[in-house]
């Protein structure tokens, strides 16, 4: 989180239930380097120690316009900071910055802030779902503030749906986005990533899939996004998370949804990653009920799916760069140079299961890069941050190249 180093980050906290994950945020901002004052409603102490957030803050936690015999500068505080952060902010915090209430020491910092603001709000769903509510984020955003995106899940009123407060890593990389100044080798480039397995049906409650989690392919849609890309990631059945709030995820099942899915947005795209894991085979015909337990055996008649990655190979265009991987067990480089081949693609990513440390639900990958030129590129065991980071800047190159060669 280098973009955070240095930076002055005002945090404020309204009451919600969701303040109590304050301190582990303030934690980690520290640790990134920042400077963090704090704020916050009288009710928000409900829910969270002042104490605790002055400890791990360092800096002493206000939250009335006046203590004792003095004033607190509403004033100094909103042009002290790089940002100002508002999180949690409850539906009524909501409604009182959207309208100009002034009525707390938070408001008033807000009223008269010259710096951005983010905004994370966190309510139940009703709430988050009222029309009221959506007005008033619509207001936040006309005024120039950033709302970041309620998450989906259980919530304290016991209901799951929308409104929760996005998660503390989430948050970070807003942060990080919204300082982020590295210049940007991707910035009118528009890059389609699949990840993670396919799942085919058999009946309503089982399928064929694998053990793919996705991490290779989400780690390398952060990466584009990082670096400026406008960037699309089908994505398999996973449990992963997507943090990059560049990143737009459309979630996908079975092998033909992800094949739809791609279809639509690939004409479009300069970089094409295919990464998913996607099911060779599904089955023939899909019971409608659940298959009974009957006799030793059952006998499920397979059909091929259709090969993603070879069917937009041959609809690329001459500035279109498409990348495949291939995830081999045997005879590894001999199958890699093949699909390369037969897929028409401009690069294969290599990664074996025989290699320790790199495969399915591994956090490094040690990877090769064979491209159609002839050149491999042979990666060590890296994390999968790291061994993305190596691949786009593969991309990179090859792009560059190709249109030096083409001027």
């Amino acid at each position: 989180m280098i973009q955070l180093r240095g930076k002055k980050i005002l945090l404020a906290i309204s009451a919600s239930i969701a303040a109590y994950k304050m301190p582990e945020l303030v934690r980690q901002l520290i640790k990134a380097g920042a400077e963090v004052k704090i704020v916050m409603t009288p009710a928000a102490a409900d829910f969270v120690s002042p104490l605790a957030l002055s400890t791990v803050s360092k800096n002493e936690v206000l939250h009335t316009v006046h203590e004792a015999n003095s004033w607190n500068n509403h004033v100094a505080l909103g042009r002290w900071a790089d940002v100002m952060l508002i999180a949690p902010c409850s539906a009524n915090t909501l409604a009182k910055l959207a309208n100009g209430l002034c009525d707390n020491l938070l408001c008033a910092v807000y009223l008269s802030a010259t710096c951005p603001v983010l905004v994370a709000p966190a309510m139940d769903e009703d709430m988050w779902e009222h029309p009221t509510t959506k007005q008033n984020v619509a207001r936040l955003v006309g005024f120039g503030n950033k709302i970041i995106p309620v998450g989906h899940g259980e919530l304290a009123s016991g209901l799951v749906g929308a409104g929760r407060l996005a998660e503390l890593d989430e948050i970070l990389a807003h942060l990080e986005a919204h300082f982020s100044t590295v210049p940007k080798l991707l910035s009118q480039c528009s890059a389609l990533v699949t990840a993670g397995p396919t799942y085919e049906q058999i009946d309503p409650v089982r399928f064929i899939g694998n053990h793919s989690t996705g991490k290779m392919g989400i780690a390398l849609a952060e990466v584009l996004a990082a670096q400026g890309a406008t960037v699309t990631l089908v994505l398999g059945p996973t449990s992963e998370r997507v943090t990059h709030p560049g990143v737009e995820v459309i979630h996908v099942a079975s092998a033909e949804q992800m094949l739809l899915a791609c279809s639509n947005v690939f004409p479009k795209m300069d970089i094409a990653i295919f990464a998913a894991a996607v099911a060779d085979y599904r089955p023939e015909n899909v019971a409608h009920e659940k298959i009974k337990k009957a006799g030793d055996t059952l006998e499920l008649k397979l059909t091929k799916n259709p090969d993603i990655l070879k069917t937009l190979a041959a609809q690329k265009s001459p500035n279109q760069v498409v990348v495949g991987f291939a995830l081999e067990t045997q005879n590894e480089e001999e199958n890699a140079r093949k699909k390369l081949k037969e897929k028409a693609a401009d690069m294969i990513v290599l990664n074996s299961l025989r290699s320790p440390g790199a495969g399915f639900g591994h956090d490094t990958n040690m990877v090769s890069i064979f491209q159609n030129d002839g050149t491999v590129q042979e990666l060590p065991l890296l994390s999968k941050t790291e061994t993305a980071k190596a691949i786009v800047q593969t991309i990179l190159t090859y792009r560059n190249a190709r249109k030096m060669f083409k001027d």
